[in-house]
């Protein structure tokens, strides 16, 4: 503190906990909408500014030592119940917020104290211009990539290493803000501020770059999924489309035999034994026909082709399917969860017979619109030992197809599920939006606007 009257204090109040509330609004999203935003954290600047004005008038000594710490301790549990993200995740991003608020806080300092004789006028005009350069870099060069490792960092990261790192950044930061600190204009007063500055960036770059890293490599892996998905979803495809191929060359090659039964038979007038002819020959025929499950003709591609392969594996298939030709969901994603679904459900089934199970084999699948709502439900039968960890199956059941694949597309639309081993019936079920919630959230926003 470069002290001052009860005035100064109150503006360099303001302006620290200003700027450190606008450096947060950049890196995180509100659970409210703007206006109620604005209006709490007014609120809240307000009433903490002039708690600690009144503590600066009351008890000086303790308030130069500790008002720094308290102001923004109570900040964390505000920012913590006003931001959308995950706690662990708003406190990574307040750990990097108090490292750049420290920055503009001490150059302030250290600039009015090098250059301009510990002028006060020198430490706030500073601390503005640095605050809003920082706020200008994180706009333009940090606010959407930080967004994208947010979601890594809430779905990849480890609590133990966020936690390490929030503890080391705030030691980092309490070191460099501690007001006991020697003022006095040495080289080795910069030499350490410097190097605790560079440090405890350092630490914050490596962190970022690493979940970066993490969050990229499980994007690749997902994507891959999807292309090995859509991989063994052409190859039942192809299968169907070569036997539907080679019954009409077989039948085309055999239509003038057919001919000449049926020409036999009008020649001796047996109408009776020409009927069933016939019908024995629409029969024949229509086993090239692919199966009609359901109108839309993504779900109907998709199931026809894995119950042809589920039925190649003597596994018995019920399918209650009822939906329209168009649907608002994505025929991409839908294809994503039932096709991941189902091709479990059949590794399920045919782990069994590896495993000499002898039960039935067998896959059940519903899936229904009901207003607004897509249901989903599949079960099938599976090893009884089989064991879900953190809710999920493990790739040893899926045979290395990614439940989270399934799982990420859920949470795109908003979607409940859950998995459950029911004493050798494994159990899959999702209710979910029929429109991303992403749609639904920029319409509510335009609605409260």
């Amino acid at each position: 503190m470069l002290g001052g009257s009860v005035y100064i204090a109150f503006i360099r109040f303001a302006v620290s906990l200003a700027g450190t509330i606008l450096l947060f609004s950049i890196l995180s999203e509100s659970r409210f909408d703007r206006k109620k935003t604005v209006i709490s954290y007014g609120c809240f600047c307000t009433i903490l500014v002039v708690s600690a004005c009144i503590w600066y008038v009351a008890d000086w000594e303790s308030c130069v030592r500790m008002v720094a710490f308290i102001m923004y301790m109570c900040f964390v549990v505000f920012a913590i119940l006003m931001s959308r993200d995950s706690v662990y995740l708003t406190m990574y991003k307040l750990a990097l917020v108090f490292y750049l608020m420290s920055v503009f806080v001490i150059g302030g300092l250290e600039i009015s104290i090098i250059f301009f004789n510990r002028n006060v006028w020198a430490d706030i005009i500073f601390r503005i211009l640095l605050n809003l350069l920082i706020a200008f870099l994180l706009y333009r060069y940090v606010r959407e990539s930080i967004k994208g490792f947010g979601d890594y960092v809430e779905n990849e990261a480890d609590k133990f290493s966020i936690a390490a790192l929030i503890v080391c950044v705030l030691f980092g930061i309490g070191f460099i803000l501690n007001p006991s600190l020697n003022r006095d204009v040495t080289g080795q007063r910069i030499y350490q501020i410097l190097v605790n500055f560079i440090l405890t960036g350092t630490l914050q770059l490596l962190v970022y770059r690493f979940y970066l890293h993490v969050g990229k490599e499980k994007e690749y892996e997902r994507e891959n999924q999807l292309i090995q998905m859509n991989y063994r979803l052409l190859e039942r495809q192809t299968e169907i489309l070569e036997e539907s191929v080679e019954s009409g060359r077989r039948l085309r090659h055999d239509i003038r035999h057919h001919n000449a039964v049926m020409a036999e038979y009008v020649r001796r007038g047996q109408t009776d034994e020409l009927l069933q002819y016939l019908k024995e020959y629409d029969r024949e025929t229509d086993q090239g026909v692919p199966e009609t499950i359901c109108a839309n003709p993504a779900v109907n591609n998709v199931l026809s082709a894995y119950t042809r392969k589920a039925r190649n594996e003597q596994i018995e298939v019920t399918l209650d399917v009822e939906l329209g030709k168009e649907l608002p969901i994505s025929g991409i994603d839908l294809v994503a969860i039932l096709a991941n679904a189902y091709e479990n459900a059949i590794y399920a089934c045919m782990d069994m017979k590896k495993q000499m199970d002898t039960r039935a084999r067998f896959i059940r699948m519903r899936i229904k619109r009901q207003r607004n709502k897509l249901v989903i439900s599949c079960s099938n039968s599976c090893r009884k030992e089989t064991t879900l960890k953190d809710g999920k199956p493990g790739n040893e059941f899926t045979g290395g197809v990614g439940v989270s694949s399934i799982i990420r597309t859920a949470k795109k639309y908003g979607g409940e599920y859950d998995f459950k081993n029911d004493d050798g019936v494994f159990i899959f079920r999702l209710i979910m939006n029929m429109e991303p919630t992403e749609i639904k959230d920029r319409q509510n926003t335009a609605e409260e606007k």
